[in-house]
């Protein structure tokens, strides 16, 4: 029996997640290959190998989950959920958690380390999926959503600032939105809603100095160039010297020691380096199909909850991107958000790849609809069969009555 041909939302998540991750792993090892060969490595192919590595964890993950992801998800979410919350309380008891660059969010020893964070956003995503499917009437009030979601929400984020992590925080709030609209929740409830977390947003970015100076320097990078400024400015540089079609793959000046990240949160500027306005351009193109393939995903799903885990899912991968794409460029402040699926980061890599196989197990149209199609069709049959027979005895019945009248 011929194998029934995947639909086009299926094809076009999968197509664009392989070339992202393709994407990524050549300018993981443009990025990077230069540092990685100078600095105590001494391997220009380090970060490559990593990155293939875990992007191999990832597809393993991807592939085992776009056949079974959405059933377990339905019996996981609740155990995963608890985990992750261990998880990252653990990240700050000390002896523990793992500091770099002035942040705790890493558990590990060496060059095992994994970010507890990452598994905390999606584990937030498919359980606010799951509250809002089973109890759609919550988004009603803010008083019902405090109840069952954004109460764990807020602790979970409490959580993430005090590593601190502002910009997962800001991933997981843009991806609940992005959720609640889609589950109904009116508008008069979204405004108050946002317009509280911008104001206590405010309130962080002005409490804490280094997040003051983020604030200050992306307002005016120039003015500080050599030290609060410096990573947004040598981006800019960056982005700038690429013009339209960049100076080449692997000819890039700025990842030489110059800007910071370059493989990791950055690695978009290096990509408008060397690649130009059409690299990048070739990246929002692909961000685009995940969007418009996820969302018709989501608005094909054959009940509520698998309709919001595309959604959510969806959301999350390219609320991720948005935010990167606008600290890089100079639209928004910097705020540690990797690039999904072309960035450097092995806990990042393999927790959305594992994501989109649950999108593409959602995508692929197996499971109850598929079945009730196909008893629908049988039953149809067994329907039109009985019409036909019923019809044909009560013309035989006439006919007999006609001619003994």
């Amino acid at each position: 029996m011929a194998r029934a041909k995947p639909p086009l939302e299926h094809s076009l998540l999968y197509t664009a997640t392989l070339c992202l991750f393709a994407a990524g792993a050549v300018m993981v090892y443009s990025a990077s290959s230069a540092e990685s060969l100078l600095g105590p490595q001494g391997d220009p192919s380090y970060f490559l190998k990593r990155y293939l590595l875990f992007g191999a964890l990832g597809l393993l993950a991807l592939h085992f989950l776009s056949r079974h992801g959405l059933a377990l998800v339905r019996r996981a979410t609740g155990p995963l959920l608890a985990v992750s919350f261990g998880l990252t309380v653990a990240v700050m008891v000390p002896g523990i958690g793992v500091s770099v660059n002035g942040a705790t969010r890493w558990i590990g020893a060496g060059p095992l380390q994994f970010q507890p964070s990452e598994i905390l956003k999606v584990a937030l995503v498919l359980w606010a999926a799951q509250v809002l499917a089973s109890r759609p009437g919550c988004v009603k009030s803010v008083g019902t959503l405090f109840r069952p979601l954004l109460t764990v929400v807020a602790v979970a984020c409490a959580l993430l600032m005090a590593q601190p992590d502002m910009g997962t925080s800001m991933v997981i709030c843009f991806a609940l939105a992005a959720l609640l609209v889609a589950a109904g929740t009116p508008l008069r409830i979204l405004l108050r809603l946002g317009g509280g977390l911008a104001a206590l947003a405010l309130v962080l970015a002005l409490a804490e100095p280094y997040r003051r100076e983020r604030l200050t320097a992306f307002l005016d990078p120039w003015s500080d160039a050599g030290d609060t400024g410096f990573q947004a400015v040598q981006a800019m540089i960056a982005i700038g010297s690429g013009g339209l079609f960049g100076v080449g793959l692997g000819e890039s000046v700025q990842k030489i020691f110059y800007l910071p990240e370059a493989h990791t949160d950055m690695i978009l500027a290096i990509i408008g380096e060397e690649l130009g306005l059409v690299g990048i351009a070739g990246l929002v193109a692909l961000y685009g199909i995940i969007g418009y393939a996820g969302l018709r995903t989501a608005k094909a799903a054959r009940d509520r909850h698998a309709k919001l885990l595309a959604t959510g899912i969806t959301s999350l991968v390219l609320c991720q991107a948005v935010l990167n794409f606008f600290a890089v460029m100079g639209m928004a402040p910097l705020t540690g958000v990797p690039l999904p699926l072309i960035s450097y980061g092995g806990t990042n890599m393999i927790v959305l790849l594992g994501a989109m196989g649950i999108l593409l197990d959602i995508a692929s149209g197996r499971g109850k609809t598929r079945l009730r199609a196909l008893d629908g069709g049988r039953d149809a049959t067994d329907r039109d069969r009985g019409r036909r027979d019923g019809g044909a005895r009560r013309a035989r019945a006439g006919h007999s009555r006609r001619a003994a009248g």
